[in-house]
This record gives C-alpha cells, sequence and structure tokens, in this order.
C-alpha cells in the first residue's frame, strides 16, 4: 500500500523471512499482495493466498500485476458512480422542499422516490403555498429529462409558481406565466404540471393542468374519479398556450391525489387502465391512515429491490380536507 508495489512469496519461509513481525495467513503456501493502483492512487490491495509453493514466473507476475490494474479501474469506477448518484440525490433533495405548510383542516402527505436505474437528478417536484389562513396552492410538476439542467430549471419554476401564486391569480393565468417564462429561458426543455388552488372555506378547488396525468378524487364516501380535466399543452411548448380552469367540489373527507407519470407509466400498459387502477388502490385504501398511503401507492410501482422497480423518478401529493377544529 505504501510503495505501490506488487509483493510476491513463493513459499512461507520467504515470507517469514521477509516479514517476520506479520501475522501469517494460516495454511496459506504462496502469497501475491497486489496494490490497486489508479490514477496515481493506491486505493487498496488484492491478496492472493495459494495451498501450494508457487515460483510466481516472470509471465505470470506481470498479468496478476494487470489483473490488479483492471480491478482497481473498476473499484474506482464504482466508487465514482456512488458518490455522482449521492451528489444527484442531495441535489433533489435540497430542490425540494423541506417541511409543507400547514392549514386547520387540511393534512397533507408527500412522497418522492428517484429513479431506480438512472444516476442523474430527475425533474419531479411537488409543493403546497400556503396562501392565507383557509387557501392554499397545491403543485405537482415533471421536467422533462434527468440532468442537472433539468433540476436547475425545475427549481426555477418552483421559484415562478410561488410567486405567482402568491398574487392570487386563477389557476390558468398561473401556468399561463410560468409558461411564459420557460419561452424566455430559451430552454429546449418541457415540463407537466398540475397547478390547484384549494380554498377550505369554501370547500372548493380550482385547478388547471398543462400536459400531466389527470388528478384523481377520493370522495367522502370512498368512491374515487379521475378528474378528466382539460389537459392543456405541457409548458415551453408554445408560448402563448392557453390553460384552463376547472372548479370541483372538496367537502371534508375528500382526498385529491396528484402524481406524476412514474407512479402510473409501464411498457405494454395502457395509461388510462394504469390510471383507473391507481384509483381503485386509493379506493381500497379508504379506511387506511394518510400517511400510509404513499407507501401502499408506491409499492404498486415497484421498490428498490423488488421486480419491474421503477426507472422513473415518481412525485406524489396527498391532499385531504377535514372539518376545521
Amino acid at each position: 500500500m505504501e510503495t505501490g508495489t506488487a509483493s510476491f512469496h513463493s513459499d512461507s519461509a520467504e515470507l517469514r523471512r521477509a516479514y517476520p513481525d506479520v501475522e501469517r495467513y494460516g495454511d496459506v503456501a504462496a502469497l501475491a499482495y497486489l496494490p490497486l493502483t489508479v490514477s496515481g492512487r493506491t486505493i487498496g490491495c488484492c491478496v492472493l493466498g495459494y495451498d501450494r509453493q508457487r515460483p510466481f514466473a516472470p509471465e505470470e507476475r506481470a498479468e496478476l500485476t494487470s489483473l490488479a490494474g483492471v480491478v482497481a479501474q473498476a473499484l474506482e469506477r464504482a466508487r465514482l458512480y456512488d458518490a455522482n448518484a449521492r451528489a444527484a440525490r442531495d441535489l433533489q433533495a435540497g430542490l425540494l422542499p423541506r417541511t409543507l405548510p400547514r392549514l386547520d383542516g387540511l393534512r397533507v402527505e408527500a412522497h418522492y422516490q428517484p429513479a431506480l436505474t438512472v444516476l442523474d437528478v430527475g425533474g419531479d417536484f411537488y409543493d403546497v403555498i400556503r396562501l392565507d389562513e383557509s387557501t392554499a396552492a397545491a403543485v405537482i410538476g415533471d421536467v422533462q429529462g434527468h440532468s442537472v439542467p433539468a433540476a436547475a430549471l425545475m427549481g426555477q419554476l418552483r421559484t415562478a409558481l410561488h410567486s405567482h401564486a402568491q398574487g392570487g391569480a386563477s389557476p390558468h393565468v398561473v401556468l399561463a406565466h410560468v409558461n411564459r417564462l420557460l419561452d424566455d429561458l430559451d430552454t429546449d426543455l418541457f415540463a407537466s404540471c398540475v397547478y390547484a388552488h384549494i380554498d377550505l372555506r369554501h370547500r372548493h378547488a380550482r385547478l388547471a393542468l398543462a400536459g400531466h396525468p389527470p388528478p384523481i378524487l377520493r370522495h367522502p364516501d370512498g368512491r374515487t374519479t379521475v378528474l378528466r380535466l382539460p389537459p392543456g399543452l405541457l409548458l415551453g411548448v408554445e408560448p402563448d398556450a392557453r390553460f384552463h380552469t376547472t372548479e370541483i367540489a372538496l367537502p371534508p373527507g375528500s382526498l385529491l391525489a396528484l402524481y406524476t407519470d412514474g407512479l402510473v407509466e409501464r411498457p405494454g400498459i395502457d395509461l388510462d387502465k394504469a390510471v383507473g387502477d391507481l384509483a381503485e388502490r386509493i379506493a381500497e385504501a379508504a379506511s387506511d391512515p394518510l400517511h400510509l398511503l404513499p407507501t401502499r401507492l408506491l409499492r404498486s410501482a415497484g421498490g428498490p429491490h423488488e421486480p419491474g422497480a421503477n426507472s422513473d423518478d415518481i412525485a406524489l401529493l396527498l391532499l385531504q380536507t377535514e372539518e376545521h377544529r
């Protein structure tokens, strides 16, 4: 490790003479110590033990030294992959809200699960913006691709949504402003989004979509409805695109589920059917505590150690109304 030079010992007697104070490996008769060196740094040592004496001819020593180089490169690539993956996850976590605001009469559960087969940071995001004591804006979206530019654009979108939401504009107006922002940024990336204005006092919500999967509403009696709202164009496609606001009733006991496409899109499965299946699972969990519902829904998308694990990010935002205390 200190010298970066391979060391070969044909028999244990030779090893004892070279290193009389070092503990030996039981009945091992010959040993090869191969430094794992990459980019001029020794990152480890590969030890090969043999049950018989071995002369270690020059050709074999060269082969073993080359083998150690291959092992070192593989380990370094794995280490760098893990480091990059951690950096990507940390960046993603930093761009998502650390906490969500609380409103009397509204319970919120949110969950983000990164793609399991993609290294780069994703563009899925969610947020809840408190407007006053009885109103809030809820948003979920998905920026195209997995990359640092996608994550940066996601951060810009969240900031823009916050700014326009605080002004009290209708959902379709907020999406129109954000859409023009993407055009001003001159980016090649698109984004989908659902924007919902929740009014707890009047017990309704107003929603607008920009090319995003439809929200799902669970009624107080446990029935679910897939909200087939005007879908709208993806943000960033057409600078003058128009969006539409739809109002729905939201009595106490209602659950509004917003999610990104990673939760429902699977190769070979019809998207409408997948959304319908999701609505059924939400209905079946009507008696479950709200905090357990994200885990139940994400399990159906394939967990990290399950066959068919998701290859896309998943963001999930659940909003449940209740009586004011």
